[in-house]
């Protein structure tokens, strides 16, 4: 399929090849000496080699940031930041999964604004507004965060917590979109990935908020994704090109369809990741607590329902939450928290930021305190 460049929430070129165009955006967003955020993962893939060989002056005099740790955090944000400084860097090119690209978002915001990366999160009670920040073109390695036209940077603040930072002008100035990037990502990360992807179509699809286009390509992300079976695809032979790029496209769908808010599915998985001591795949944790909160919002838009097992190739009346979980079987996802170390002592917790969470207020049911306290056991004894 042809390189094309795709205008929803920030200017995206797309396409097998597509990295070929980093220097033209680079021209046209001003860059001339970025700074690369990345991780040790990625460099050892020989990626980076593949995005320096396409950059001006051959790439090798540009620095590099290669320490992003799986959870971003805000010591390595102002390692990073000090680097851009040192450097003389103009501008910021993220190589990556969502965690090098949401670095590369805090580095932007450290390079701009003072005071704890806390304040400027929705977690408080008051955040600080973010400002403009220098330009920055995501490139990511996988399919499914949507973190390359996302407004959200979740971040391991000095705190010790996770606090997500969100606002327009943390969204990339653009991105690359190149499925040929993620053909090496082994296969638990492509599913976990995948589902990031698949919830963040799903849970748009089905927030409080009205948001009918944004709901046409979150059911287009599902039916790409479950029904026409893409996601196993890619989980079983990560090599296939077409799978790739069809899960990439997916992930799109799904950064576009979380313009809307999400459910309580992140907002549990929000909250798990702020436990001390514990480093948690996101993606993960979505897919594990996206079959309960389905199954507790299906009472309330049996017609949602309706489209949304259309799309997912169901027969009327089939159990989504329980397709869920058989899908997340079949791809390697456990249906518990125990394995992640996730005991019920940490339940009080859970429940407590779970109901503070921006995405708590926007799940299709509303949920009590007591509703979270019942999912988190089930997920924890099952």
């Amino acid at each position: 399929m042809s390189i094309h460049t795709q205008n929803f929430v920030n200017p995206v070129t797309f396409g097998h090849g597509a990295i070929q165009r980093l220097a033209k955006l680079m021209g046209q967003n001003r860059i001339e000496r970025p700074l690369i955020c990345t991780d040790r993962g990625v460099v050892n893939a020989g990626i980076l080699d593949t995005v320096r060989a396409v950059l001006p002056k051959g790439g090798g005099d540009y620095p590099v940031f290669d320490a992003t740790p799986p959870n971003p955090t805000e010591v390595a944000v102002d390692e990073a930041a000090a680097q851009f400084r040192e450097q003389g860097c103009d501008g910021l090119i993220s190589v990556g999964g969502g965690s090098a690209i949401d670095l590369a978002k805090g580095v932007g915001v450290r390079l701009r604004h003072e005071g704890p990366l806390v304040e400027y999160s929705w977690s408080v009670a008051k955040p600080r507004r973010i400002g403009e920040l220098p330009p920055h073109i995501a490139i990511p390695t996988t399919a499914g965060t949507g973190a390359e036209s996302s407004m959200g940077c979740p971040l391991m603040t000095r705190d010790g917590r996770k606090s997500v930072l969100a606002s327009a002008k943390l969204i990339p100035s653009a991105a690359i979109c190149d499925p040929d990037l993620t053909l090496g990502l082994p296969s638990t990360y492509t599913a976990a990935t995948g589902m990031d992807a698949v919830t963040h179509c799903i849970e748009g699809f089905l927030s409080s908020v009205v948001n009918p286009p944004a709901d046409a390509v979150a059911l287009d992300g599902v039916k790409r994704a479950i029904g026409d079976g893409w996601l196993e695809r890619a989980v079983a032979d990560g090599t296939n090109p077409d799978a790739r790029w069809q899960m990439m496209m997916a992930a799109q769908e799904g950064a576009i369809a979380f313009t809307k808010p999400l459910g309580s599915a992140h907002a549990m998985s929000h909250a798990a990741s702020r436990l001390p001591g514990l480093s948690l795949n996101h993606g993960l944790l979505n897919a594990i607590f996206l079959p309960p909160v389905l199954r507790f919002c299906a009472p309330a838009a049996e017609d949602k329902f309706v489209r949304l097992r259309a799309a997912m190739g169901l027969p009327a009346g089939a159990d989504v939450a329980e397709a869920i979980e058989a899908l997340n079987s079949r791809i390697g996802i456990p249906d518990s928290l125990a394995p992640l170390g996730i005991t019920e002592a940490a339940i009080p917790e859970l429940v407590s930021y779970s109901m503070i969470d921006l995405c708590h207020r926007t799940n299709l049911r509303p949920v009590e305190p007591g509703d979270y306290e019942k999912m988190f056991i089930q997920l924890i004894a099952a």
